[in-house]
Parts: structure tokens; C-alpha cells; sequence
């Protein structure tokens, strides 16, 4: 969404600001048709599927019309399932950051009663719920009707499906006669009509349809992964993958410079492009893209439109799309011109319900992948500079260097095994023919396998973000930044991990060393 839409519309300055925050650049479709008519006042048929950003179509018309100062349920929105009563809520919430006197409560089957008693009698003016579980309150009086202005009856025709005609009518039916009814489903079966017949007043009916999708010849996997974990996975699988030129879609604008400045300090050839950018800037950014001086390009949907380049090799879904259609347009900058492509995308707790809807709407498999280890990386690392090797044996005149090799191992009395190992440590960058006995009795840090996690005691008090440690740790050390592993920053201190065979030397390299000018202390993490 760009704010510049709502200013026109004069919404809110709170919500304006939460907008921005959650870095949304643009409407989609559902909201920039459905969100100037219900501000007027009028009753909505919007169809519309899951994704297509039409919580934010309700919920912002909701938000600029409830008045806080009155703390009674001035709009109630209807949901078929606790899921879908819970999601909502949270982008409700989202929506309302700045309207610190507005409450939104979900309430829904499986929670105990008496909890959502209590929170209804505090005040609440936003009540999203199960019809079985508004029913409930209904017969108990704890929730009241009379100054509810608004009705929303989202994925009305699942609730349908489901069998609750029945309660969506008595609901209705209890609220006053003068409320605005919006009602939204993915598609219009005849009991959905008989619906706005009887409780709409003359509705705008507002329709999105959706281009015919192809899905291209492109092997799409999804990860589970843990938020903090993302930047991490995303390593591993570019290192495994190692593609020449990838795109990274974020989903908002501060998730691309997070991300990018993450990238940058591990050694890697990204950059970022978003709709804060001057054209300028964003020119020469698609420059070094098109040219490879630039070899991962991070996104959000909105600036990735200018991207016209056909030898894109992998996509990563580093952000799930809030809209199935962009799922799409994304993958599809990889795999053209006959070419395969790779599509990656990483899922977050609940978000699997979101992948799913994903998969529904492209008709397409998306495989379930576990997450690599370090070994796998290392292993694939090796087979690429085995197949590099291959070559120059094959088409290469080494007889030079092979007298080289012959001569240092004459004076040395090694053997040629030894050298090679040798010069594969130091490309692996592993360090692995140093003499580590002795340095890797760290104990169990906490640390994956392999690793051992390091406490430093800085963080982001001190105004220390994670490009900060990896460029620390990599300048000091002289290790590759790619091999730095996760990284947890905390208000006062952060934790690191680094591969456990370089650990002895991360920490001398880090006794004398300052992040910002501040004296820092590194030692191994105690997990007790």
C-alpha cells in the first residue's frame, strides 16, 4: 500500500503511520476497490479469495469509523474458524498500533468462556468471532448489540459449507436495522445472494478476478524455519545451490535493508531494491543485477515489477506473499526461456495454512525440504571444487605445476595427498589443516552440531546490529563471513556461533578487538 492512497482518502493519521510501519507500498486490488465505497457508508459484496489482502478492506473502514472514547463492540467481523478469527485479529491489531484506546478481541470455540466474559466487560469495541461461540454470548447477554455499527461476514460462503445459515441469521437478526453489512466470499453460490438479499441494504458488489495462472517449469520447495533463523537457512541454501543470479522477495521495505545489510556482512554480493528508492538508486541497482556485479537482488513485490531479467536462476520467498497471485509473479522471474528454475520458500508457524492456499490456488506441488546442516553445505562445497578440478585436469596443461607439487614435496617429505588436502582446507576456508588438538574442548554451548556459540557482551543497547558481529568477527578472524553462524542479539549481550574448529581462533583473534569503539568481551556461551 502506499500511504499517498489513504491521505487521498483521509484516513486516520494513526493508521496512516501503521501502515507505513508494517511497510506495506501499495493496495491491492480487493482494498483500492472495496475500501473508498465502504467509507462512504455503503453495504459490500466483495468477492474475493484468501490472500488478496482483504482483511486490511474491511478492517481500515472498521478503524477510521469505531470511536475509541466509547468502549462498548461498535463492529463485530464473523469468521467460519478460530484460525481465521485469530489471524484476523492480529492484522486488526496491527492496523490499530497507534490507537492505543481501541481493543480487538477474538473470541471462538476451545477458549475458556469466562476469559473472553472478562475482556468483553473491560471494554472491547472490535469483536471478531465463530458464529457458535457469538451465539454462546448471545444467549448469555455478555456481549450487546446495540452500538454495533458495523457487520462483517468474512468467507461467508465457507460458513455456509460449514452449516451456520442458521446462526448468521439470528445474529443479524439481533443487530440493528441502520449497520453496514460487509460481506465478503471467494465465490457466489446462490444461499450467498439469498444472504444479501435479505440482510444488505443495496450493496456495491465488488469483484476481483484473477488472471488465468501458469505455474513454468519450476521446482518450488518450502522450509519450516524459525523467524530469527531465516537469514541463516537462506546461507546455507545459497552456498548448497550457489545460483548466479537469485531474487529474494521481502515484504516490506525495512525487511529488504535488514536483510541486505545481514547479506553484505556475510561476504555476499547482494543488493536491495524497494519502493523508498529514488529511481537513481534503483537504476543502478538493476544495472549491477543485469550485469552480475550483483548477484542476489532483495525485493518486495511492488519494485520487483521493473525486474526484466530472463536468466534468474533461484527465487526465495524469504517472506511469504500476502496474496496467492503474487506467489506467481514471483516465482516466475526464474525458470524463462525454456530454462528450469528453483523456487524456495520459507514458512513460519501458522503460515503453513497460508502455504496451503498457495498450493490450492496454483494447483502446483511445493515439496517439504528439511533444513541443511553445515555438513551439507561443506559436502557440497566440496563436490563443486572436485567438479572445478575435474576440468582443469581434463583441458588444462599442468605439467608446470605438477613439477611445482613434486619439488615441494621432495623438500618437505610430504606427500602429494597432504598438499592437496592442504590447498582444499584453505579454499573450504576451514582452517581444517591447522593443529586443533587441545582448542575445541568447548563442552555443549547450546550450538548446532559443529558449532560453538560465543556470548559477547554488547547488543542493541549500544545501537549493535548483526552486520556489526559478522563484520567483527570476519575482519578480526580473516574466516569467510558465510561461515559465521546464527546470530541472537538481545538488548545487553548477543550470542554467535562459529564453526567449532575455528572457535580457538575466533576468540584470540576477538581478545584486543572493539564493535564501534567499544571494548568487547568474547568467551564461549555457558549453557548452564
Amino acid at each position: 500500500m502506499e500511504t499517498n492512497q489513504f491521505k487521498e482518502l483521509d484516513i486516520k493519521p494513526e493508521i496512516l503511520k501503521a501502515i507505513t510501519y508494517m511497510g506495506f507500498e501499495e493496495m491491492t486490488p480487493i482494498q483500492a476497490q472495496a475500501i473508498p465505497v465502504e467509507l462512504e457508508g455503503y453495504d459490500v459484496v466483495g468477492q474475493a479469495q484468501t490472500g488478496t489482502g482483504k482483511t486490511a478492506a474491511f478492517a481500515i473502514p472498521i478503524l477510521q469509523k469505531v470511536n475509541p472514547k466509547l468502549k462498548k463492540p461498535q463492529a463485530i467481523v464473523i469468521c467460519p474458524t478460530r484460525e481465521l478469527a485469530i489471524q484476523v485479529a492480529d492484522e486488526i491489531r496491527k492496523l490499530a498500533k497507534y490507537l492505543s484506546s481501541i481493543k480487538v478481541l477474538p473470541i471462538y470455540g476451545g477458549q475458556e468462556i469466562s476469559k473472553q466474559i472478562r475482556s468483553l466487560k473491560s471494554g472491547v469495541q472490535i469483536v471478531i468471532g465463530t458464529p457458535g461461540r457469538i451465539m454462546d454470548h448471545m444467549r448469555r447477554k455478555t456481549v450487546k448489540f446495540d452500538e454495533i455499527s458495523t457487520v462483517v461476514l468474512d468467507e461467508a460462503d465457507e460458513m455456509l459449507d460449514m452449516g451456520f445459515r442458521e446462526d448468521i441469521e439470528t445474529i443479524l437478526s439481533e443487530i440493528r436495522e441502520d449497520r453496514q453489512t460487509l460481506l465478503f466470499s471467494a465465490t457466489m453460490p446462490k444461499p450467498i445472494l439469498e444472504l444479501t438479499r435479505c440482510y444488505q441494504r443495496n450493496p456495491k458488489t465488488i469483484k476481483v478476478v484473477r488472471k488465468e495462472l501458469t505455474v513454468p517449469n519450476i521446482t518450488q520447495y518450502y522450509y519450516e524455519v524459525r523467524p530469527k533463523n531465516k537469514g541463516e537457512v537462506l546461507c546455507r541454501l545459497l552456498d548448497i545451490y550457489d545460483p548466479k543470479r537469485s531474487v529474494v522477495f521481502c515484504n516490506t521495505k525495512k525487511g529488504v535493508d535488514e536483510l541486505v545489510e545481514e547479506l553484505q556482512g556475510r561476504g555476499y554480493f547482494a543488493e536491495g531494491l524497494h519502493g523508498d528508492m529514488k529511481q537513481t538508486m534503483r537504476d543502478r541497482v538493476m544495472r549491477s543485477f543485469r550485469n552480475g556485479k550483483t548477484d542476489i537482488l532483495v525485493a518486495t513485490d511492488v519494485a520487483a515489477r521493473g525486474i526484466d531479467v530472463d536468466d534468474v536462476d533461484a527465487v526465495f520467498n524469504y517472506d511469504l506473499p500476502q496474496d496467492e497471485e503474487y506467489y506467481v509473479h514471483r516465482i516466475g522471474r526464474t525458470g524463462r526461456a525454456g530454462k528450469a528454475g528453483m523456487a524456495f520458500s520459507f514458512v513460519v508457524g501458522r503460515e503453513v495454512y497460508k502455504l496451503r492456499d498457495i498450493k490450492r490456488y496454483c494447483k502446483t506441488k511445493i515439496k517439504a525440504q528439511p533444513i541443511p546442516s553445515l555438513n551439507d553445505v561443506t559436502e557440497t562445497r566440496v563436490e563443486k571444487i572436485f567438479d572445478r578440478l575435474n576440468s582443469y585436469i581434463e583441458n588444462q596443461d599442468l605439467g608446470r605445476y605438477i613439477n611445482m607439487i613434486e619439488n615441494f614435496v621432495n623438500e618437505k617429505d610430504y606427500t602429494s595427498l597432504d598438499v592437496a588436502a592442504a590447498f582444499l582446507a584453505e579454499t573450504l576456508g576451514n582452517n581444517e589443516g591447522r593443529d586443533t588438538r587441545g582448542q575445541d574442548d568447548f563442552g555443549d554451548t547450546g550450538a548446532e552440531e559443529g558449532m560453538v556459540r560465543l556470548f559477547i557482551n554488547i547488543g542493541k543497547r549500544q545501537g549493535i546490529r548483526p552486520g556489526d558481529i559478522l563484520g567483527a568477527i570476519a575482519g578480526e578472524s580473516g574466516i569467510p563471513g558465510n561461515l559465521v553462524g546464527t546470530i541472537d542479539l538481545y538488548d545487553k549481550y548477543t550470542f554467535v556461533e562459529v564453526p567449532r574448529d575455528v572457535a580457538s581462533d575466533v576468540l584470540e583473534a576477538m581478545k584486543n578487538a572493539k564493535i564501534k569503539g567499544k571494548v568487547i568481551n568474547v568467551e564461549p556461551a555457558n549453557r548452564k
